[in-house]
């Protein structure tokens, strides 16, 4: 059996960056209006559990599901996209992490927040709010892509 060095498809990454950052960015307009939709503009400093608290019931539970399609979003990317399990997963992580920066990236760029990096935010509602600084999740994210990007790498080796 003869083995073959193949290198990465690059395309195949540049595809799921842009997949990763247009995500990103939607999801970062959707935020956008329901802040306005609730009357919190200009952004509070810290979306922690005070700031969460004045959000109506309704609002919390349509942003539960629109979370929840998210990730069917990237499952169903994924399921796609990978031809092993290992892919299907690293497609799922890359897009992840790439999707998690460019939210906060395209925030930042449409009103100004986060402040910085130490900003409170609730990263997600599901099950219940989970609470952490920006950091937390772009460092979680980075981890991601640096894993997926060793889970192609080992696969791109493979015959």
């Amino acid at each position: 059996m003869t083995r073959r060095r193949r290198r990465l498809d690059y395309n195949f990454l540049a595809t799921l960056t842009a997949f990763g950052i247009a995500m990103g960015y939607l999801e970062a307009v959707v935020v956008v209006y329901i802040r306005r939709i609730i009357d919190i503009v200009p952004t509070p400093q810290n979306l922690d559990p005070q700031a969460i608290a004045q959000v109506p019931d309704w609002l919390i539970s349509t942003e539960q599901t629109r979370e929840a399609a998210t990730i069917v979003m990237l499952v169903a990317l994924a399921l796609l996209a990978g031809r092993t399990r290992v892919q299907k997963l690293a497609v799922f992580l890359f897009t992840f992490g790439v999707w998690d920066i460019f939210y906060y990236v395209s925030l930042k760029a449409l009103i100004d927040w986060p402040a910085s990096l130490a900003t409170m935010d609730c990263l997600f509602l599901i099950p219940q709010p989970w609470y952490a600084p920006v950091w937390v999740p772009v460092v979680i994210s980075l981890g991601m892509i640096a894993v997926a990007l060793g889970l192609f790498a080992a696969g791109s080796r493979q015959v």
